[in-house]
This record gives structure tokens, sequence and C-alpha cells, in this order.
């Protein structure tokens, strides 16, 4: 199959990175911040970069798209120079395992297999993915073993979501909204003892057990809970800013009641 030919500026800019990260991590005048990073540091910004990544893509802003995905790429570069540090993997590897994966994946596209549609398309790309896991196909096609890769792989909400859907599509589901909403009431009945009385673990698990309720509330009102919250976070920020506009003062330096009327004021203002 032809490919397109190689852009020497994108490998150039690639490689630019590379480098630019590897001066960052250089015992020998590098950044102490970058030095004292590991796999496990980085985490929260590998998430927080990517969340970056889909708040760019829903503003439509090209220019914030293409500076997020910098960003996440540096991640990726980052921890593939702490691994190459231990002779673990170099980002070489990174790259061309994806790519050899893309290959394996897609026969309809780098050999000869002839597929009719979308559905025989996603049946032999879950063949291969079991093969190279080394697991049997019917194994990985048990409901159990979706949902664990779901909450494996997936930030909590968006997963609690995609296992609730899942569950409900095999017939693990209410009779009606009704039920749900009394789920609900029970659960926070839970809640409310365990606090009162219970372990801290305990505490926990029942408001895990609530918050799981709620998303199975907006399943089958057809809410979508991630972005309800993310609503209610920019709601909440854009109030504090009004109420800091409107002070003459930080807001750690009021009162209760002070802050309660700006916060009324700016909730009126936005309105």
């Amino acid at each position: 199959m032809a490919s397109e030919p190689t852009n020497p500026d994108n490998l150039q800019a690639l490689q630019h990175l590379i480098d630019v990260v590897a001066s960052l991590r250089s015992p020998d005048g590098g950044c102490p911040w970058d030095l004292e990073q590991t796999h496990q540091s980085l985490i929260p910004y590998v998430i927080e970069e990517a969340y970056e990544v889909v708040d760019a893509i829903q503003s439509g802003d090209s220019r914030a798209i293409a500076e997020e995905l910098g960003d996440l790429l540096m991640q990726v570069v980052l921890h593939a120079q702490i691994a190459s540090e231990s002779g673990q993997f170099a980002i070489a590897e990174v790259a061309e395992g994806i790519a050899q994966k893309l290959i394996r994946r897609h026969p309809h596209v780098f050999s000869d297999l002839t597929v009719t549609d979308m559905a025989e398309i996603h049946q032999n790309w879950e063949k291969i993915k079991a093969s190279e896991k080394g697991e049997d196909l019917a194994t990985t096609q048990k409901l159990s073993y979706k949902l664990k890769r779901y909450a494996r792989s997936l930030p909590p909400l968006m997963a609690a979501m995609k296992i609730s859907q899942k569950a409900a599509a095999q017939g693990f589901e209410w009779d009606n909204v009704e039920g749900v909403w009394a789920k609900f009431h029970e659960e926070l009945a839970e809640l409310h003892q365990a606090i009162d009385h219970e372990s801290k673990e305990n505490q926990e698990a029942e408001l895990g057990d609530l918050l799981f309720t709620i998303i199975n509330v907006a399943r089958w009102h057809g809410l979508d809970p991630t972005a309800a919250l993310q609503s209610t976070n920019r709601k909440f920020i854009q109030r504090l800013e009004v109420m800091e506009n409107l002070s003459d003062r930080t807001l750690d330096n009021l009162a209760i009641a002070e802050l309660d009327q700006l916060w009324q004021q700016a909730k009126n203002k936005l309105k």
C-alpha cells in the first residue's frame, strides 16, 4: 500500500522536543523539578493535560487544540525519557509499538483482507486484540471483562456511566424510573447512617453507592453527568469571579454574611 511521503519538518520538530525534554532531565544543568519526576508523580499531569485537550476541542479553537496537544505530547516524551534513563524503553519503542499495533489491527487497510461493514471491522479488531494479549475471545466478550476495562481505563464518572449502560443493556436494570429514585433514597439514608455511626471506609463505600445511583438517574433521564458537573464547576467559578470583582477585599477577609450577600449578587448578575 502506498504511503504519504515523510515530512522532514515533522521529524525535525519531534526530535527537537525529544532533545529539549532530555536536556530538562539532564543531571548536568537540567531542571530540578523535571529531574524529580517519576512515572507515578506525573499521573495527575497526564490526566490534566488530557482533559485540557478535550476542553480545547470543545472550544473549537484550533490554536488551543494545537497547544494542548503539545502539552500532552510532552507528557508522552517525558515518560519515555524517564524510562530510557533506567533502560526500560525509549520513545522509538513507544512510537513503533503503536504503529505496529495499528497495522495489525487494520488488516483491511494494510493487507488484502476484505470487510463488508463496520461490524466486521469491530469483530476483527476484538479478535486480534484478544490474540495479542493471549486471551480467549470468549472471555473478552464477557460483560464482567468489559466492565473491568472501563473501570480501569476511564475517569470514574465516565466509567460509572459506561458500566451502567452496558449492564442495563444486558438486562441488569430497574423496571421503571421510580425504582431508580427509590434506590437513590435508600443509598442516601445509608450514607447518613454511615457518616453518623460507621468507619471512614464504610462512609466512602456508601458515598460511592450513592454516586453510582445518581449516574443511573442521569442515564434514565438522558442526562450527561460529566457535562453537568463540568457546567456546575464553570458556573461556580464564574460566580466567584463576579464576587471578587464586586468586593474591595479578598474573599478570605469577608464574613459569612458578606460572602452570602455577594454570592446572591453574583447569581443575579449572571442571570
